[in-house]
């Protein structure tokens, strides 16, 4: 029984990192091509390539259960709106105006919303969690505020704010799956539903902006994001949050701006000093200790 139980969180766990660790590239994507590729359409491609790579695996079993995902349309629809209409297209709306770095940091404040939605469900967080929970937060707090508790937010920040109320709300979601809904066929739905729901959106900027030239600097990255940072990324989050649940997969989230930090620093150029270092510090001892396995 304790076998088991271990096994599933570090399955759990090992899902979470891996997800946290491919989306912290796609914020140094966002950042980079916000001068190339308008963030409706940078969305939108995004979701047409992660549709053209995960259909071969999906594209039947989906269509198996194609009665199923009509019974369950509202959530399916809720879902795609708040996991990949919205949640990417803020995000690259936030690069246009502010660093990788600071959309790593402020995304790392939405397991706070994830572990509150599931204290609303009645689930019990431990003393452990929510302690490292909050020491992350304080780490996260403490790099936006420049190494004090006063905010001041860049206009992109407002932006990835909503990102990550949006991702947050996402992950709660997942846990009100319904069972007989197939991990892939979740994943399939959700994209389609998604892409078709920017569709307007892409429509009106194409119209205002035009489209953008398809070169190696731009393509290469959208092949990323899509691939890697949607296919790949969204089903192993899926699964760790069905194994671990979205507070402990959520608290593994905090390692992303640490991530997205080095990733910047070492792509983009962005600075790194000595109060980067020390709240990093923070949010790593925070993940470490939240993440720990409690016992009854």
């Amino acid at each position: 029984m304790g076998t088991g139980i271990d096994t599933g969180l570090g399955a759990g766990l090992g899902l979470a990192l891996v997800a946290t660790v491919v989306w912290s590239g796609s914020f140094v994507t966002s950042r980079a091509l916000a001068d190339s590729v308008p963030p409706v359409q940078h969305a939108f491609w995004r979701w047409i390539i992660a549709i053209a790579a995960v259909a071969p695996f999906a594209a039947r079993a989906t269509w198996r259960q194609r009665a199923l995902l009509r019974r369950h349309i509202g959530y399916l629809l809720g879902a795609s709106l708040l996991g990949v209409t919205v949640y990417n297209t803020l995000v690259n709306q936030a690069g246009v105006t502010t660093t990788a770095g600071n959309m790593g940091m402020i995304m790392a404040a939405s397991p706070v919303l994830m572990a509150v939605y599931e204290r609303l469900g009645g689930t019990r967080l431990g003393a452990r969690r929510t302690t490292g929970m909050a020491v992350a937060c304080v780490g996260v707090l403490l790099l936006v505020g420049k190494g004090s508790l006063a905010l001041d937010f860049a206009a992109g920040d407002l932006w990835i704010i909503g990102g990550a109320v949006a991702f947050g709300s996402y992950s709660a979601l997942l846990r009100r799956r319904p069972p007989e809904i197939g991990g892939l066929p979740f994943l399939f739905a959700t994209f389609v539903l998604g892409a078709l729901m920017l569709l307007p959106a892409y429509a009106v900027s194409l119209a205002l902006q035009g489209g953008f030239s398809p070169t190696p600097g731009t393509v290469t990255p959208l092949l990323y994001v899509g691939v890697v940072s949607s296919a790949v990324a969204f089903f192993a989050w899926n699964k760790a949050i069905a194994l671990i649940g979205a507070a402990r997969a959520g608290v593994v989230y905090h390692l992303q701006p640490v991530c997205v930090a080095l990733l910047s620093f070492a792509l983009l150029g962005e600075g790194m000093g000595w109060l980067q270092v020390g709240c990093m510090g923070l949010i790593l001892g925070g993940v470490v200790l939240g993440s720990a396995a409690g016992r009854r």
